[in-house]
């Protein structure tokens, strides 16, 4: 076991100090969490709160994404090296890193950073929350045993902020929970999304040809539904769909063949993992989500910032930011034909178009931003550490 640290900034005094919160995520990747942390981070008050990002890396060839953004602007990583799926040293490598630095609260997000959480901060004056994003669905037996014990830990948390009130419906089922459960919804980060630059020459040169761009961004995993948006895709040939397909994960190579079977490969282009996928975005005509269950969707929110309209399944989360026809268009949930349906209607319609991009946009920026995501954080972590002034509620976040 090696552990790293990276430190970058002004360190904050000792006497009189903000809050050090701990903010640990995926090694892995930069989807829907690891872009919440990042949002989150940039949007609290340094005067209150300074914020160190952290991962365990548990494969020698982690990439480290989320550490890597963090430091681009200006914020403190702790990287932990403990290989495997679970390590003790990882355990006692992050409570020596959470009393060396002194670290006020551990905010975790996924069952294995909240039990390596819970275990390292026995017996340390750090206090635990775990922002829950979902639960995985089709899960094989050992991960429904993993995320079980995970909704069983919660209870020896401070404090477990789902971010959908679908989450919190299911966490407030178990009674001993209910007190400790805040629902903050998620945030998107506004500012990243409008200081994107517009232009992408991949996307210029499918559009130079006529073709109507639709375009997912996210993991690819069999939750996310993509097998019916490739049906959907291959049934509107004579619509000239090309379909822009932005990340990585372990259903690739099976979507790839599915694409060829379907004789649809040359309208389906996989651009794996894209820093600059946000100007891939804003050059799409249509933002599609066919999940099978989601949180509050972040691609869905970033796709409505950026002024694209956008098609999502029926589900909770997306119904949060989606009004049928109003902001957005919502479909059955594992039906191509409804996707299918959904896709010609905006491809024939500009004028509808236009219109749910507008009304989305306007929805998120008003209802969804980080900076307000941030804000009710910053009382969160104050009222568990006993900070806030007593009595004081902050409007909006829910026991």
């Amino acid at each position: 076991m090696h552990s790293q640290v990276i430190a970058t900034g002004k360190l904050p005094p000792q006497g009189g100090r903000p809050l050090r919160v701990l903010h640990l995520g995926s090694p892995s990747g930069l989807y829907g969490a690891e872009r919440w942390i990042i949002a989150l981070v940039g949007h609290l008050d340094t005067a209150h709160v300074h914020s160190i990002v952290g991962v365990i890396k548990d494969a020698p060839d982690n990439g480290l994404e989320l550490c890597e953004q963090a430091r681009a602007r200006g914020v403190e990583t702790q990287v932990i090296e403990a290989f495997g799926k679970f390590n003790w040293s990882s355990v006692t490598a992050l409570r020596r890193f959470i009393r060396e630095r002194q670290v006020d609260i551990l905010h975790t997000h996924g069952y294995k950073t909240d039990l390596v959480g819970l275990l390292a901060t026995l017996g340390t004056r750090c206090r635990l929350i775990s922002t829950p994003h979902g639960w995985t669905v089709e899960a094989d037996f050992k991960l429904r045993v993993y995320e079980a014990i995970d909704r069983l830990s919660f209870a020896f948390m401070a404090a477990v902020a789902p971010l959908s009130e679908q989450l919190r419906l299911e966490l407030a089922r178990m009674p001993w929970l209910r007190r400790k459960i805040h629902l903050i919804r998620n945030g998107v980060d506004l500012s990243e999304v409008h200081a994107a630059p517009a232009t992408c020459a991949e996307i210029e040169q499918v559009k130079a040809r006529g073709e109507f761009v639709l375009g997912y961004i996210g993991r690819l995993v069999t939750a996310k539904g993509l097998d019916h948006l490739l049906r959907a895709v291959a049934s509107l040939p004579e619509r000239r769909v090309h379909l822009c397909m932005i990340g990585e994960g372990p259903q690739r190579e099976e979507l790839e063949a599915l694409a060829r079977e379907l004789g649809i490969a040359a309208r389906v282009k996989f651009h794996g993992y894209r820093a600059d996928r946000l100007s891939f975005l804003k050059q799409m005509d249509a933002f599609v989500l066919p999940s099978l269950s989601e949180g509050i969707p972040r691609c869905v929110m970033e796709s409505m910032a950026a002024n694209v309209p956008v098609i999502a399944t029926d589900i909770p989360g997306c119904r949060v930011v989606i009004e049928d026809g109003q902001t957005g268009l919502l479909v059955p949930v594992a039906q191509s034909q409804g996707l299918s349906t959904a896709i010609a209607r905006l491809v024939d319609d500009p004028a509808l178009r236009a219109r749910l991009a507008a009304a989305g946009k306007a929805h998120v920026e008003k209802e969804f931003s980080a900076a307000t995501m941030a804000l009710r954080y910053q009382e969160l972590y104050r009222e568990v550490t006993g900070t806030a002034v007593a009595g004081a509620r902050l409007a909006g976040v829910a026991e």
